[in-house]
């Protein structure tokens, strides 16, 4: 059975059936014509043939050589094209980034990153994987996301990078006159049902937190997983919810109030989750860079509200 050729051998040879001239062919694959005339050589020792019959005056293909021919052009273009698209991934121009995201950060946070990273790299294509927070680190430990966006994690196989705070709200019917005042707010919230997300949810933990830090008794008459069904309650009138600010994407708030907590604590942290020891692709760092521009941009927005 020949032997296979080499990529340097299939490159002189395809430039030496182009100009049948070694002495042209040595000049553009850059070795001098005695090397050139040797790499033919091993060539034809491999595959037991003759590519090429030459005398004192010409170079031509022989037959085996003519029948190769095609086949290495199409074994070097497919070869450059593999070197074309391997660039462009690591250039971060061409690839796949696959993201786990708490629901909330998947529709307030992330659609003008998306939006950005489409502008300047039109070729990368992103997957979502928006997940209940507990379920979050899971998916990236098993390596179905790149990385995470997520509330601060206890594990310490995983990376945590603040981004913001996401504010709390109060939702209430639009029926509802809602507290009269900031003074009169956790009273409001004593003296209403209150509707609360499933125990697993990221935003039922740090409303949680919240009530027990301010020791506040509340009426928790309803508890639900899903926050566009949470919406809707509130909006009937059968309770009052806290969520964050970028919950309300995630619902219908035509018939609902929404009233600030400015205190302390009334807020969910929302960063970037990473595995320790792994190497992002250069679209996932690209992605990661538009992030944090809209992390400082809302930032910025929410410091110049408060003056």
């Amino acid at each position: 059975m020949p032997r296979s050729l080499t990529l340097k051998e299939l490159e002189a040879f395809a430039c030496l059936a182009e100009h049948l001239n070694y002495k042209v062919a040595a000049q553009h694959v850059f070795v001098s014509q005695p090397a050139l005339t040797r790499i033919i050589q091993t060539a034809e020792q491999k595959l037991d043939v003759r590519l090429f019959d030459r005398n004192t005056r010409r170079v031509e293909l022989a037959p085996s050589g003519r029948e190769l021919l095609p086949i290495a052009r199409r074994l070097l273009s497919e070869f450059h094209d593999a070197l074309h698209d391997l660039s462009g991934f690591i250039g971060g121009r061409r690839g796949n980034i696959s993201v786990a995201c708490l629901p909330s950060a998947a529709a307030g946070l992330l659609p003008p990153v998306m939006a950005e990273l489409q502008q300047t790299h039109p070729l990368v294509t992103i997957a979502l994987h928006p997940s209940s927070g507990h379920l979050l680190p899971r998916l990236l430990k098993e390596g179905t996301a790149d990385f995470a966006i997520s509330g601060r994690p206890t594990d310490s196989v995983l990376s945590y990078e603040p981004l913001l705070s996401d504010p709390l709200v109060l939702m209430c019917s639009a029926k509802d006159p809602g507290p009269a005042s900031s003074k009169s707010l956790w009273d409001f919230i004593t003296k209403r049902p209150l509707i609360s997300s499933g125990s697993a949810s990221s935003i039922r933990q740090v409303v949680d937190r919240l009530m027990e830090g301010k020791h506040i008794a509340v009426n928790a008459r309803y508890e639900v997983a899903n926050i566009s069904v949470l919406g809707a309650m509130v909006s009937a009138g059968l309770g009052i919810s806290i969520v964050p600010t970028m919950a309300l994407r995630l619902m219908d708030t035509s018939q609902v109030a929404t009233h600030p907590l400015d205190l302390p604590g009334a807020s969910r942290e929302i960063g970037i989750l990473t595995r320790n020891g792994r190497t992002l692709s250069s679209a996932s760092q690209h992605f990661l860079n538009c992030l944090r521009r809209e992390a400082l941009r809302r930032s910025a927005t929410t410091t110049r509200s408060r003056r």
